[in-house]
This record gives structure tokens, C-alpha cells and sequence, in this order.
């Protein structure tokens, strides 16, 4: 039977989930290897340095900058609040004053009689990373952190915007073809709200009020995203937008039914805890969004990780594909046939193909690399 390789989408009823939780820069673990977790415990802490404030010091009290050192009223070290006096000069017997105040808060890092600048280094801020969905730390990088597994199930979508986000699952939709109501889910405040085939601006700014820390839907279109996000998102890498909640779209583009075995999977969870994450990267080293929800138990044994799963990236006749460029993105589909030799497709290129049924008695050609496994 013919067979090729290619990347895949995962929707998972019992999976075994695991995620690398490390900081950016060296700091403290506070976790050990067996340790049971939550997704909101601590699993590492640092401490960034903070920002360096430059303050032209000569400038601004009319002195060389060679002169810098006699007139600061402040050495290296120091502490010094915002608003304090940290340099002045007097003149004509104190008749004329001149000070210059730190325009924040920190420690004086470096005085510079060459440029005249005093460099000022705010407070550190903390940077902590949790463990975002629960289950037991299998392993330990030191000074950086931990990994997490959890026995879960796992739903990733097509796209999203926004980060790392929890709440309970609710649903506020009449079914997979119907869209977001925010009235259906009356407590939205930190919930993870499920809609249907899509959600309007006015719907998310409604979940936006509510309170709500994630939506999750088939589709959307480009006029309600835009609206949402501020701006027109490209193909970079999404996750790090500042939005009211974090958004996942799970088909595609325009109005587009979820799944029915997304919806009832995500209808069977409501009331649990559920980890979600906008992040997406569609090219080279693809990201997806995903939504987790952690089955309590301690087990993981024999249970199939997505990736483990039989041969997760090869696609056959008869394996179910998503389809990810135009004209049928977002359209899940069933292998019916792998042509060995290329073939030329309406724009004249000539690419290795796959003949997919798309459910409603069109067989259509796709290239190879438009078509994503669905796995779970």
C-alpha cells in the first residue's frame, strides 16, 4: 500500500502529555523528580535584571562631563529612589541650583565622566515558570527545570493567538455548527469557553467582559480577528499577543463547523481544568495551539503518547488528513489515493500528490504538503 510521511494534528481522548518547563536564564528549581504537581505550581524561579535607565546627568545641570564625579551627590552602589536627587551643582554663593533627580527607582550602576551619563539599574524582576497542567515531574534540569507528564486528553487546533492560559471548561455554544453565546455559559469568569462553528467581534468582546481565559471554536474570520488582535496577524509566530484571552481556532478560516469529535470530546470535560496555549507556527518547526485536560489519574502506563501512536507521520489510504492551504483549508478529509508519480496541479506546478475525499462526494488532488494527519 502506498505511504508517505507528514506532519500531523492530534486529538487525543487519553494521551500522555509532556512539557518541558524551563526558564530562559539560569535561576532555582523547586521541584523534585516524582513530586505530584499543579498546573499552577512554581516549578523554577530567577531573577531578570532590570532595565538600565541612562540619565545625561552633565546635560542636565550645564557641567564637562569630566566635572560628573564632583557634582553627584550619589556614588556606585547606592540605592536611590524615583524622584531623588542623585547630582547638583550651586553657584554665586548658592543663589543658583541646579539637581537632577533619578527617574527611577534601582541602583547606580556606572558614572561616566567621558559621555556624562549616570546608568541606573532598576530593581530585578521575578520570572517564574509553572508547571501549567498537572501531573508528576519525571526529570530535573538543574538551574533551569523540570518536565511534567500528565495522562490527559489533548486537542490541538489549526491556529490561535494569545499564550499560556487555564480555566474551567464551559460550554457556550447550541452544538458544533452553532456559534459562540456568551449567555449559554453564565460562568465565564476564568473559564475556557467552547463555542461552535464561529464567534463574531461582538461575541468575543462579550467573552472579553465576562471575563473568560480562552475561546475555543471551528472558525473565525479575517474582519472579527482583526478585530480582536488590534492588527492584521501574519505567518510569524503567534503566542505572544496581548489579547484579552487566548483565542484557538480548530478548523480553519470563515465559518467553519467544529468537528463533531472535537465538540463532544470538549463537551465530555466540562467542569475540568483545562491548559490551553495559542502559540502557532505553521512553517519550519510547527507549532500548534493545543487545548489539555488532565485525567486524574497517577498511571501512564500504556497509555500511547501522540507521537507513539503507531507511525504517527505517515499518511496512507485511509488515514483522515486536515487540509492547511486554500481553496479547502481547514477541511478534514480521508486518503483515498497516493499517485507515485508527480503530478501538475492548477498553478502548473508538479508536485507528489494525494487524492483525499473531502465527505460530500468531491475527490480532489492536494499537494502532499497541504495535508496535516489527524491523530488520537
Amino acid at each position: 500500500m502506498p505511504t508517505a510521511y507528514t506532519p500531523g494534528l492530534t486529538i487525543a481522548a487519553d494521551t500522555v502529555v509532556r512539557k518541558e518547563r524551563l526558564l530562559p536564564l539560569r535561576g532555582e528549581v523547586l521541584v523534585t523528580e516524582g513530586e505530584r504537581v499543579e498546573a499552577e505550581t512554581p516549578i523554577a524561579r530567577a531573577m531578570r535584571p532590570g532595565n538600565l535607565s541612562s540619565v545625561k546627568v552633565s546635560e542636565r545641570l550645564g557641567v564637562d562631563p569630566t566635572d560628573l564625579p564632583s557634582v553627584m551627590l550619589k556614588p556606585v552602589g547606592d540605592a536611590v529612589e524615583a524622584g531623588e536627587v542623585i547630582a547638583e551643582t550651586r553657584a554665586f554663593f548658592g543663589l543658583f541650583h541646579n539637581v537632577c533627580e533619578s527617574p527611577v527607582k534601582g541602583v547606580i550602576e556606572h558614572i561616566s565622566p567621558l559621555s556624562g551619563y549616570v546608568g541606573i539599574r532598576e530593581e530585578p524582576m521575578p520570572l517564574e515558570t509553572v508547571a501549567h497542567i498537572s501531573g508528576r515531574v519525571i526529570g530535573v534540569q538543574e538551574e533551569r527545570g523540570a518536565i511534567v507528564e500528565s495522562r490527559a486528553a489533548l486537542i490541538q487546533g489549526i491556529f490561535g493567538v494569545g499564550g499560556e492560559r487555564r480555566g474551567i471548561l464551559r460550554i457556550a455554544a447550541r452544538g458544533p455548527e452553532a456559534s459562540l453565546e456568551v449567555a449559554l455559559a453564565p460562568e465565564a469568569q476564568g473559564a475556557v469557553l467552547v463555542g461552535g462553528a464561529t464567534a463574531d467581534a461582538e461575541s468575543l468582546a462579550a467573552a472579553a467582559r465576562a471575563g473568560a481565559t480562552g475561546v475555543v471554536i471551528g472558525g473565525i474570520d479575517d474582519v472579527a480577528l482583526r478585530a480582536f488582535v488590534g492588527y492584521d496577524i501574519g505567518v510569524a509566530v503567534t503566542g505572544q499577543e496581548r489579547v484579552p484571552f487566548t483565542l484557538i481556532i480548530t478548523e480553519g478560516f470563515g465559518s467553519v463547523a467544529m468537528a463533531q469529535r472535537t465538540f463532544e470530546l470538549l463537551a465530555s470535560h466540562v467542569g475540568s481544568n483545562a491548559s490551553i496555549d495559542g502559540s502557532t507556527q505553521i512553517r519550519a518547526g510547527v507549532i500548534r495551539p493545543e487545548i489539555i485536560v488532565t485525567i486524574h489519574e497517577d498511571s501512564v502506563h500504556g497509555v500511547a503518547r501522540p507521537q507513539d501512536a503507531g507511525q504517527s507521520g505517515q499518511l496512507s489510504v485511509g488515514a483522515q488528513v486536515r487540509l492547511i492551504r486554500e481553496p479547502y483549508f481547514g477541511r478534514l478529509a480521508v486518503v483515498t489515493g497516493l499517485p507515485a508519480e508527480p503530478q501538475r496541479i492548477e498553478t502548473e506546478a508538479l508536485v507528489r500528490v494525494a487524492e483525499v475525499d473531502l465527505g460530500d462526494g468531491r475527490k480532489v488532488l492536494v499537494p502532499r504538503a497541504n495535508v496535516e494527519m489527524v491523530h488520537g
